[in-house]
């Protein structure tokens, strides 16, 4: 067996050898396993790390990153409120059905979460300040959901099908919830996180506007579901956790074996859009069931 390891601290930005002036460096955080060989054998492998964002963080000061993070959790509010206030507007002037509207604002604000997390500085500090935006938009659905404030029509029209406050309270809870989770536990740091947002923000929420407008022909074991959703959730899901795993790469967050990757989005894919599928809507949500599937097989596929 042979293996080759390169990895990158999470602080310095150069390789360690043997060369290099001692330094006191903890082991790096996040490993990527991938084939090494065009025809891999289970015990060769090639062992890839995350590559570090830009490698001046030793040079930003924390207050410089405070002022950064500030500003970006404020910008990244504000384009999700404007995302918010621009469909409404639409919806009102009935130029967009409600019920696309609604879906269109959480597939949006959901991927505009995803893609503005570079925006944000190298701190340890900086996933709490990115998931802030999730956060106030939760508080704002418990406080309505469970009506302690006076009643919001605006957010109540914008995210329930039915106009029912306790709404707030099932999926747009649980789709904010899980863009804290991905935010905190995940990061920048992990492809696994970005797929599972991937997943449900875009596979997901395309494959309801799909079935919903060209979903005559019904999956047999789930009558709810229906074959274009299903192929809409794998083939959507799938492009867009691939362009958003480029989008990180590309930006210096860490570096994949894009053969192997795209093999292991594929079947993050077909796990998620099976899940989806399943008669299980009763007892859990799909703002749950999805995102969950597609962490634990990102986790299987990418490793830890």
């Amino acid at each position: 067996m042979s293996l080759s390891l390169s990895f990158t601290h999470s602080i310095f930005s150069r390789q360690c050898h043997p060369h290099s002036a001692a330094l006191p460096l903890p082991p790096p955080r996040f490993l990527f396993l991938s084939p090494s060989t065009p025809n891999p054998t289970p015990l060769r492998f090639r062992i890839l790390s995350r590559v570090p964002p830009r490698a001046a963080a030793l040079t930003v000061s924390s207050t410089a990153s405070l002022l950064q993070d500030t500003t970006a959790s404020a910008a990244v509010l504000t384009g999700a409120y404007g995302l918010v206030f621009t469909f409404d507007a639409l919806t009102g002037k009935e130029l967009i059905p409600q019920s696309l509207s609604r879906k269109l604002v959480h597939i949006l604000s959901g991927l505009l979460f995803a893609v503005s997390w570079p925006i944000f500085s190298n701190s340890i500090e900086a996933r709490y300040f990115a998931s802030l935006v999730p956060f106030v938009n939760c508080v704002r659905l418990v406080v309505h959901g469970l009506s302690l404030a006076e009643e919001d029509q605006g957010l109540i029209k914008s995210v329930t099908r039915e106009g029912n406050p306790k709404e707030l309270l099932r999926g747009p809870l649980y789709y904010v919830v899980i863009l804290i989770i991905c935010a905190l536990i995940f990061w920048r740091e992990s492809p696994i996180g970005i797929i599972s947002l991937g997943m449900m923000c875009g596979g997901d929420g395309i494959a309801d506007i799909m079935g919903r407008r060209f979903g005559s022909s019904k999956i047999p074991y789930n009558k709810s579901k229906s074959w274009v959703g299903s192929i809409s959730m794998f083939v959507f899901g799938f492009f867009i956790s691939v362009g958003m795993l480029y989008y990180y790469s590309v930006l210096g967050y860490f570096k994949l074996d894009w053969g192997w990757t795209i093999r292991r989005v594929a079947i993050v894919s077909l796990v998620a859009t099976v899940v989806e599928s399943l008669p299980i809507t009763m007892l859990i949500d799909d703002n749950i069931s999805v995102p969950l599937s597609s962490m634990l097989a990102a986790y299987l596929s990418f490793g830890s």
